[in-house]
Parts: C-alpha cells; sequence; structure tokens
C-alpha cells in the first residue's frame, strides 16, 4: 500500500505539469477568435493585448511581494525569457489576427525544429537518431506547405505567415529558457511573460497611433471580455509555466499539439476556413515531427 502511495504522490507533479500544458493548448488554441472580435469592434490587436497582460499582472499581483525578494537574483536567463516569452505572445496574437489560422498555426508548430536546435545550444542535449528526424520531417512539412512554383523558395508567402514562424521560434526559445532558469520560481516565470508582452506592444502602439482614442472607445461589453482574457491569460501562464519548468522541452512541445485540434475545429466552425490538400500534407510532416520530440529523451537523456 505505502509503495503505491509514494508512487502516486511522485507523479503528481508530472500529472499536474501536463495538465498545465494541455489547458495552455487549449486556450491558444480558441484565444485568436476573441481578439478578432475585438479588433472587429475597433479595438486593435496591439491595444487588446496590451490590456489583457497588464490585467493578468493585476490579477497575479498577490505574488507580487515575493517576486521583489526575486528580482536581483534573475540574471540574463530572466531576461531572455521576458523578451523570448513576449516576442511569442505578441507575435502568434498578430498572425492570428491577419492570416489563415492553420497555416499561421503550422508555421508556429515548426517549434519542435526549434526547440531541438535550441535545447542542443543552451541546454547542451545531445542529439539522437530522433532528434535528426525531428528536423527532416520539420523542414519537409514546411518545403510542402510553402512551396509555390511561381514564388520559387518555400518561404511564408505574406506578413502573418512570416509573424506566425518567428513567433514559433520565441516559443521554442521560452520553452528552453523557461527548464534553464530553474532558479526562478513559476510565478516570476509567468510574470516575465505578461510583463514581456506589455512592453513588446508599447512600440507598435506608438508606430501606429490613436492608441488613446481606441481605450477610450471600450464600452463596457468589450471591456468584460477584456477582463475574462486577463483573468484567463493569468491563471493559463502560470499552467503552462509549471508545465513546462517540470517537463522535458520536447515532451512539453508535444502535447501543445492538442492546441491543433482545438484550432483546426474552431477555424473550420467560426471562421469557415479550410486547408488544401498541400496544407494538409505538410501538416502530416510537422505533426510526426511533433510527435516523434516526444522520444528525444528515451536514449539515455540524450536528444
Amino acid at each position: 500500500m505505502s509503495t503505491k502511495q509514494n508512487h502516486s504522490v511522485s507523479n503528481k507533479p508530472e500529472v499536474g505539469a501536463v495538465a498545465g500544458v494541455l489547458s495552455g493548448a487549449l486556450v491558444w488554441g480558441l484565444i485568436w477568435y476573441p481578439y478578432r472580435m475585438l479588433q472587429e469592434a475597433g479595438i486593435s490587436g496591439g491595444v487588446a493585448t496590451l490590456l489583457t497582460f497588464l490585467l493578468a499582472m493585476l490579477f497575479g499581483s498577490a505574488w507580487l511581494p515575493r517576486l521583489r525578494k526575486e528580482l536581483p537574483g534573475m540574471g540574463s536567463w530572466g531576461l531572455l525569457l521576458v523578451g523570448s516569452a513576449g516576442a511569442a505572445n505578441f507575435g502568434y496574437v498578430l498572425a492570428m489576427l491577419h492570416g489563415d489560422v492553420m497555416r499561421v498555426l503550422l508555421l508556429f508548430y515548426l517549434a519542435p525544429l526549434w526547440t531541438v536546435l535550441l535545447s542542443y545550444w543552451l541546454l547542451g542535449e545531445r542529439l539522437n537518431r530522433y532528434g535528426y528526424l525531428v528536423i527532416a520531417l520539420s523542414l519537409g512539412g514546411a518545403f510542402v506547405m510553402l512551396w509555390d512554383p511561381q514564388q520559387g523558395w518555400p518561404l511564408p508567402q505574406n506578413f502573418s505567415e512570416w509573424m506566425g514562424m518567428a513567433a514559433g521560434m520565441c516559443f521554442a526559445l521560452s520553452n528552453v529558457v523557461s527548464r534553464r532558469a530553474a532558479h526562478m520560481s513559476v510565478e516570476a516565470k509567468s510574470h516575465s511573460v505578461w510583463l514581456g508582452t506589455a512592453l513588446l506592444t508599447l512600440p507598435l502602439l506608438w508606430f501606429q497611433g490613436g492608441a488613446w482614442s481606441e481605450l477610450l472607445s471600450i464600452d463596457f461589453e468589450h471591456g468584460v471580455v477584456l477582463l475574462i482574457l486577463g483573468m484567463v491569460m493569468c491563471s493559463v501562464s502560470y499552467a503552462v509555466q509549471y508545465g513546462v519548468t517540470h517537463l522535458h522541452s520536447n515532451r512539453a512541445m508535444l502535447l501543445f499539439l492538442f492546441e491543433l485540434v482545438i484550432a483546426a475545429v474552431s477555424s473550420y466552425l467560426l471562421a469557415g476556413e479550410e486547408m488544401q490538400l498541400r496544407d494538409w500534407g505538410g501538416a502530416a510532416l510537422i505533426v510526426s515531427a511533433s510527435l516523434l520530440s516526444g522520444k528525444l529523451h528515451d536514449e539515455g537523456g540524450e536528444v
């Protein structure tokens, strides 16, 4: 009896980590829709993102006394997390607002490729045969999906697709850095995500102009939507940071694949978007790469 109980207790952090990552995949597979609704109401993606993450910081303010003690010891890894996580979140929102949901998301999910490379460079995790296969499948999927004989090189075809791929790179970097920054608490990592995202919206808002008039035009209904988004972002950021802190970077990426299912269903039902045959072929290769990323630690801890 005691052996089973001890085994159950030891598995609790892993179960919680898996649940945290899956909750993040669920939220991020649906989050594009309320942001699009807000944009149609005249609230730009920059303003909506800024308010959402400022509200998340407000809801997480109970942790501030603890954070003040950690702040001096955050170091370069903490600053890198602020920048990479902020760029991933803000880039994801902007790409989803203006691009085809599934194409953007599939380019975002080239992240296993970047995760394998970054884990090698930053964590010293060596590539095994699965690592090389992940790289090949990811690049093959991108080639199939992006190849256009009239445009030459298989590259993203518009700003949203470039933004989606860049956000995926930053997402992979933030996951690897979050695992590397073991000295930071989950609360500090969550605040880093919110702070980085809010800060990165400011240059765009300054460049676009008109942010103040947008803020003054927000009515009660859309204010409630933003309030809910802030609460959701506060809770899910904490859950995801807990997950990526307690799981291998590549296993976390595997679990994030659930987001593809949610986004595929929601984009079809809510936006009427359908994928072409070429997109399905590229998707199959990219998903296969993500599935294989779960095997990257089966051989003696090598990647």
